[in-house]
């Protein structure tokens, strides 16, 4: 039986109708273990909270057996988990698959204060140093690249909409910038109820397939 532990975005408090209880129930009618927790304070989070919530859903999975499905800020959330985890040193993956829906970038965050501390190149998260340049920030993507890769044992696969204007320009997104499988969902926006993800059977069908050969 599969393990299967879904991550909600910003303020984001589970509701009926989203895509991601369509998808627990879905998956637990086929008999899969879910996990999907109410990361606190959804509206105004703690990266520091988050990332304790997560190593909490994390204790006595299998990395062997376990998928992560996470949308929006859980995506960054995934990054910073991976990325803590390096810098700790440890070299066990957390993970089989990780399933990262609609990232948003960077550049987006910064512009929202309540959820600027995710941001992929913010100190806190990628070790970086205060009032680093841009060529510093730069640098500090190769380890990124690495902590992410390292975090899972298949390589992580980004599922994005053409037009979502959380992550307007494909540079920016984790899919370009950590050289990711990129799936693209035509006019998906932000792949939210909004956008017309109640049931997501594209992403139910990807959980599905087989997991490629160690």
């Amino acid at each position: 039986m599969a393990e299967v532990l879904i991550l909600h975005g910003w303020q984001n408090r589970r509701p009926e109708g989203h895509w991601q209880r369509w998808l627990a129930a879905e998956l637990r009618g086929l008999g899969h273990e879910v996990r999907y927790p109410q990361l606190p304070e959804p509206d105004a989070p703690l990266r520091a909270d988050w990332l304790a919530a997560l190593e909490a859903e994390l204790r006595g999975t299998d990395p062997e057996q376990l998928t992560v499905v996470a949308h929006s800020l859980g995506c960054l959330l995934w990054v910073a988990h991976a990325t803590a985890r390096a810098a700790a040193g440890r070299d066990v993956p957390t993970a089989r698959r990780v399933v990262l829906v609609a990232p948003p970038s960077d550049a987006v965050l910064a512009t929202i204060p309540e959820i600027a501390s995710f941001a992929v190149t913010n100190p806190a998260v990628s070790g970086a140093g205060e009032g680093r340049t841009a060529d510093a920030a730069a640098a500090v993507e190769p380890g990124l690249r690495a902590a992410l890769a390292a975090a899972s044992l298949e390589p992580p696969v980004v599922v994005a909409g053409d037009d979502d204007e959380y992550s307007p320009v494909e540079a920016e997104g984790l899919a370009a910038r950590f050289g990711l499988d990129r799936i693209v969902v035509e006019g998906g926006g932000h792949l939210t109820i909004d956008d017309g993800f109640g049931p997501f059977p594209l992403l139910l069908e990807l959980l599905q397939a087989a997991p490629a050969a160690r």
